[in-house]
C-alpha cells in the first residue's frame, strides 16, 4: 500500500535540451509518481545543484532563491547530447563534487554508441537508457533510488 507513497517522496531532476524529451522524460517519471524538476541545460542543473557557485557576483540573487531549502534530489536522469555541456560533462562534474557524488546519475541517449555506453558506465552512471525512453526503463530507477536514499540515512 505505501509504494506509490514512497516513491512520491523521491525527487528526480531530468535534464535535456529537446522540449519533447523532457516532457516525455516528466510525464513518464510522474506517472510512476516520482517528484519531477525538469531543466534545459547541463548547467541549470549544476545551477539547481547549487554547484555553479564559481559566479557568485551575477547570479547571487538566483542562487539564493533557489536554494534556501537545501534541495534533495534522489537521482538525476540527463541526456547524453546537448549543446553546451554533455550529458557525460555533467556526470563527471556530480561524481567530482565532495557534497553531490553519492547522487544517482542514470544516461539517456537516441544514439546507441557502445563505447560511448561503456564510458559513461566507468564514470559513474548507473544506467545508461536509449531514447525513446520508455515506462519499463523508469521502473529500473527504483533500486538505485532505494540503495541512494538508505545509503544516506
Amino acid at each position: 500500500m505505501g509504494v506509490a507513497l514512497e516513491s512520491s517522496q523521491f525527487h528526480v531532476l531530468a535534464v535535456d535540451d529537446s522540449f519533447i524529451d523532457r516532457k516525455l522524460i516528466e510525464r513518464l517519471l510522474q506517472t510512476s509518481s516520482y517528484h519531477v524538476t525538469a531543466v534545459d541545460s547541463g548547467s541549470k542543473a549544476l545551477e539547481f545543484l547549487g554547484l555553479l557557485q564559481e559566479h557568485d557576483d551575477e547570479t547571487d540573487s538566483k542562487i539564493h532563491s533557489n536554494h534556501h531549502q537545501e534541495v534533495e534530489v534522489n537521482l538525476i536522469i540527463t541526456d547524453y547530447s546537448m549543446p553546451g555541456m554533455s550529458g557525460y560533462d555533467l556526470l563527471r562534474r556530480i561524481k567530482e563534487s565532495k557534497s553531490l557524488k553519492d547522487i544517482p546519475v542514470v544516461i539517456m541517449s537516441s544514439e546507441n554508441v557502445p563505447s560511448r555506453i561503456n564510458r559513461c558506465l566507468e564514470e559513474g552512471a548507473e544506467e545508461f537508457f536509449l531514447k525513446p525512453v520508455q515506462l519499463s526503463d523508469v521502473r529500473k530507477l527504483r533500486p538505485h533510488l532505494v540503495k541512494e536514499r538508505s545509503a544516506r540515512t
